[in-house]
């Protein structure tokens, strides 16, 4: 009997193939495959969890799991969006597992994490978009590991009303959501979210808790220009957030969005030094940066700059 496989992107099946650019020397990373990481993976695949290092293709995964990070992606593998960028898979999602969220905070204490970062795949066929099993996989991390501190990669719940007040009210460390990329260039790379739904959601949850660090990130390469960027960076201080990434888009696949160029080492140090001047509390700016990378050393960096700011009688 033959198995059909379930295509992983089957709305970029029908694109014409792009070249994949040869990385230059800065992108380039040694593959490590330590003990550790081993023993990572195999607590992902002991309590059935799905993670976006492996799902995203992340080039950070070896570095991260090798520390005993692991970045959780909760509520399948499966989103119902279709991003040009993106390797999770396409498609119609299962059910969800009401019993995940025990299982993230089970593998988070067996891991002994000091910081952890939960993403979700979109889940637009929810009425909340899964807003209420995110609150619930923040309250049972906290409740088996009270000394933990909570970051959440969230979906933007377009169209669900006021459904992220309930991870508002959950109270994590951190919330965080990806504009990934500017504004003229969402029609292409982000086709199924709103720039200005997504600036929206980080403003209200600032409003919602005024002590909640906020976090968003873009992907730099797709075809933006520095002033697309700049623009970018005026519209997430004018929302309050404090917490900006910037990382290199690398193609998973010749069906993916094509590279436009490789920004240099220098220019994102440019990046960082622009950024900080707008009056960012911390920014990570590099070509392998990406959300959830060094998030623990960088959670601790926000801390102190907004204690820092404190001292100064500058309200961050």
């Amino acid at each position: 009997m033959t198995i059909q496989l379930r295509p992983r992107h089957p709305e970029k099946a029908h694109k014409a193939d792009s070249a994949i650019p040869r990385k230059p020397r800065w992108i380039r990373k040694k593959k490590i495959e330590s003990a550790e990481y081993y023993e990572t993976r195999k607590l992902m695949r002991e309590h059935d969890l799905a993670t976006v290092c492996e799902e995203a293709a992340c080039p950070n995964i070896g570095e991260c799991w090798s520390k005993r990070h692991a970045t959780m992606m909760i509520m399948g593998e499966v989103c119902t969006r279709g991003c040009s960028f993106c390797n999770v898979t396409t498609g119609k999602p299962d059910t969800l597992d009401a019993f995940e969220p025990g299982r993230v905070a089970a593998a988070v204490k067996k891991l002994g994490l000091r910081h952890v970062v939960i993403t979700s795949v979109d889940r637009d066929d929810l009425e909340d978009g899964g807003a209420e099993h995110i609150a619930q996989t923040i309250r049972a991390t906290r409740h088996q590991n009270p000394g933990t501190t909570i970051e959440v990669l969230t979906p933007d719940f377009l169209g669900k009303g006021a459904a992220a007040d309930a991870v508002f009210e959950a109270a994590p460390d951190v919330f965080n959501h990806n504009l990934e990329t500017v504004p003229r260039l969402y029609p292409r790379v982000r086709p199924g979210a709103r720039y200005y739904t997504s600036l929206r959601l980080l403003d209200d949850a600032k409003r919602a808790n005024p002590q909640l660090f906020t976090k968003s990130g873009i992907m730099v390469g797709l075809g933006e220009t520095l002033d697309d960027v700049r623009q970018v960076m005026d519209d997430l201080r004018a929302a309050q957030v404090d917490f900006l990434t910037v990382g290199q888009y690398l193609q998973p696949t010749p069906k993916h969005h094509p590279i436009d160029r490789f920004w240099s080492p220098e220019e994102f140090e440019q990046l960082e030094q622009i950024a900080r001047a707008k009056g960012f509390l911390h920014v990570s700016a590099t070509p392998l940066t990406r959300s959830s990378f060094h998030a623990d050393e960088d959670f601790a960096a926000l801390k102190e700059a907004r204690q820092m700011a404190l001292a100064k009688g500058i309200q961050p």
